[in-house]
């Protein structure tokens, strides 16, 4: 069984100092190695922005896809090659609003992989504009006078869609986190993490300590039950979203693949799909 070190590879993170997705990326090795992974059992996809390099610093089949597209491209690979582990990751840019359309039929369709989303409510890779995720009131260089916009909130997004797992960590809080995304991949069907990912260089309202002081863990809340999705989203409205932990689970409902007639359980990979000359020349024929 592999250990997270060798889900470690030679390309150094650019990302800035003290930012948050170092602290996802070093969950998701520790989370595979936890779970039995090889490195050659997993393929992590991304999409652009800070967040989206992630599939190039961990040792693993990876796609770095672009703008808004991690989701289709995970969902292919794994239709394809079902013996894989598939991460999808992206930021709160590439996942709520260019990738917003794939995000929801993804969480409806109930594919069975993990989608991880790094949550600084910031673009950062294109230095400092507002995202679908900033607050009302704030200031970014597309916003100087506040945003007039009011944020997306990606827990009842996800709740409302029919997700099946559906949980929120805090970057800083390694242990759970490793423990959220352990739990993501061993669930049968789509799982949604939204990560508290701070941007230490553009944005200076949500950060390490602002999170700290507004964050409630849902282990604190007295007879809170993941399997209640009526709680759930309660719970997920009346803290503003800011919860962390395990917030839905539905292990009852079947996955796409389970539910997708003539899914064989051999991998497309592993499958014989070249044609008979026969068969050519029908299909051939039926273009003549």
């Amino acid at each position: 069984m592999a250990s997270f070190k060798e889900f470690r590879n030679n390309v150094k993170p650019n990302w800035c100092p003290g930012c948050g997705d170092f602290s996802v990326q070093a969950a998701i090795q520790r989370a595979a190695a936890n779970v039995g992974l090889e490195p050659e059992g997993l393929a992590v996809v991304s999409g652009i922005g800070c967040s989206g390099r992630i599939s190039g610093y961990i040792k693993s089949y990876g796609f770095h896809g672009i703008h808004g597209r991690a989701l289709p491209i995970a969902q292919g690979v794994k239709m394809a090659n079902r013996e894989l582990t598939v991460i999808a990751s992206g930021g709160d840019g590439d996942g709520f609003a260019i990738g917003m359309g794939h995000t929801i039929h993804a969480i409806r369709r109930n594919i069975d992989i993990t989608y991880i989303v790094m949550d600084n409510q910031i673009y950062g890779l294109t230095k400092g504009q507002t995202s679908p995720r900033s607050a009302a009131g704030f200031k970014t260089k597309s916003t100087p006078e506040g945003s007039i916009e009011q944020a997306i909130s990606p827990m009842e997004l996800a709740l409302s869609a029919g997700a099946t797992f559906v949980a929120q960590s805090f970057s800083t809080d390694l242990k759970d986190l490793t423990a959220i995304i352990e739990a993501g991949i061993k669930h049968k069907g789509f799982s949604f993490i939204n990560v508290f990912s701070p941007c230490v260089t553009y944005n200076k309202i949500n950060t390490y300590d602002w999170f700290k002081e507004n964050l409630t863990k849902l282990a604190t809340i007295e007879g809170y039950e993941s399997s209640n999705r009526e709680m759930a989203m309660q719970t997920v409205m009346e803290h503003d979203g800011l919860v962390t932990g395990i917030i839905y689970q539905n292990t009852e409902r079947q996955s796409y693949q389970e539910l997708l007639p003539g899914y064989g359980e051999e991998s497309l990979t592993k499958a014989d799909l070249r044609l008979s000359e026969k068969s050519f020349d029908q299909l051939v024929a039926e273009f003549m």
